[in-house]
């Protein structure tokens, strides 16, 4: 099936009389008729449900749904996109493991790596992602369990070298984790650069519409967990508090990541989205493939409107011929990029406050990444965290104004944009 069959057919198939569209299952538990039926689902020798805790039918239909659309072979929904982060990470790196990752990634991500996780012992290494194959080679140490970034980062709109990242994890003996947020598998498919775990915010562009906070993990099923053993004892050696059992062995390479986050993480840290949102979130994955190309499209006569105003300091957006990630996304995103630009209005940060109130049409928010226009100065908001010299290193500097370009009608979004621009 093409991506827009997926989008409506996958992940659920209703059987004779069966509801046509996903159910919500609103239980928290799950009846059997013996102890010894459950027993097995303890056990992880049975496949069913019995907490929700730890899974659910209705977000299993969905996770599937993005698994099919990724080309993955197993997901997981959680209650955030930052939850999805946390566990892909946590999953195969523990206290005294490294990571590295890029600097030009959201910034509750980097928050999330270089100061929570590091008090777990968790140690992280920051790259430039246009480092050369040497300078990344040699951020590697025998301890690297993972290496991450994000296919456009937000809010740099950086562009991810996933082929070059790539080929150095794998050199080294480890994945690499890619947060596909911005682009969608409508417009890149990381696994078919040699990504193997995707993570999204299902919060942004998949849910569309200021709905459901969720995320999800999805695992391509290829990365050999056993060819290096050593190096992932969580996934390679028996689990005592499952009796035993060795994940990669059991569930091999399709089975095995998404099997340990749940039965362990999920079980522990209980971030599962909840049965509602995930039949929310499906409702925004039927129109995903509809939607996208108008963001884009949107975007790119919005960027090439700003790139030519007077007002307008310096632009951002990857699919612009100009901008110095182009060619990459080309390469990665042929069909367009997303509906995120950044920008800088002439005068710094209270030229920016000054535009930022004029709008009509775009709102100010901390959102992104849904049907309607929103901006926001991240280096106030999301980045306040952040010292001016970690905002320039992720590629945030401090004028940024963040521009979510949705899918109004885009002469109405550049007439406002117009009129807030002009002084």
């Amino acid at each position: 099936m093409k991506q827009e069959t997926k989008c409506i057919q996958a992940g659920y198939t209703p059987k004779n009389g069966e509801p046509r569209m996903i159910p919500i299952i609103q239980s928290t538990t799950f009846k059997y008729d013996t102890s010894e039926d459950m027993g097995k689902l303890f056990d992880l020798e049975a496949s069913g449900y019995f907490y929700t805790r730890l899974q659910n039918p209705t977000n299993d239909f969905v996770a599937n749904k993005i698994a099919a659309l990724e080309g993955g072979t197993a997901a997981m929904l959680t209650s955030s996109g930052q939850a999805a982060n946390f566990f892909a990470v946590f999953n195969i790196a523990n206290a005294g493991d490294h990571v590295i990752a890029s600097t030009s990634i959201y910034g509750g991500t980097f928050n999330l790596f270089n100061v929570t996780m590091r008090k777990m012992g968790i140690d992280f290494t920051f790259i430039d992602p246009d480092c050369s194959e040497e300078e990344l080679d040699a951020a590697f140490k025998p301890n690297t369990k993972a290496v991450f970034g994000e296919t456009i980062a937000n809010p740099a709109l950086t562009v991810f070298d996933i082929e070059k990242f790539a080929n150095a994890a794998h050199k080294h003996g480890v994945p690499l984790i890619v947060d596909n947020t911005f682009a969608t598998p409508i417009n890149c498919r990381p696994f078919e650069w040699g990504c193997d775990i995707v993570t999204h915010s299902t919060t942004k562009y998949m849910d569309g519409h200021d709905a459901t906070v969720g995320g999800v993990i999805v695992d391509h099923g290829q990365f050999d967990w056993m060819a290096h053993k050593e190096k992932f004892p969580g996934l390679c050696e028996p689990d005592e508090s499952y009796h035993g059992l060795t994940y990669a062995t059991k569930f091999g390479k399709e089975g095995a990541f998404i099997t340990k986050c749940t039965s362990q993480l999920m079980r522990d840290f209980g971030a599962i989205q909840a049965p509602m949102n995930a039949y929310f979130l499906n409702l925004g994955l039927e129109s995903l493939a509809v939607r996208i190309p108008v963001h884009c499209s949107n975007a790119l006569k919005v960027a090439q409107f700003l790139e030519k105003n007077e007002h307008v300091s310096w632009i951002s957006y990857p699919s612009l011929s100009s901008d110095k990630y182009y060619d990459l996304a080309q390469k990665y995103m042929p069909n367009g990029t997303c509906g995120v630009i950044a920008f800088g209005v002439k005068g710094g940060r209270a030229a920016a406050e000054i535009f930022m109130k004029k709008l009509k049409v775009a709102m100010i928010a901390t959102h992104v990444a849904d049907a309607h226009t929103c901006v926001l100065h991240p280096a106030s908001s999301t980045h306040r965290q952040l010292t001016d010299e970690e905002l320039k290193a992720g590629g945030v500097m401090p004028d940024m104004v963040r521009l979510s370009v949705g899918i109004e009608n885009v002469e109405d979004i550049i007439e406002d944009l117009k009129q807030a621009l002009e002084d």
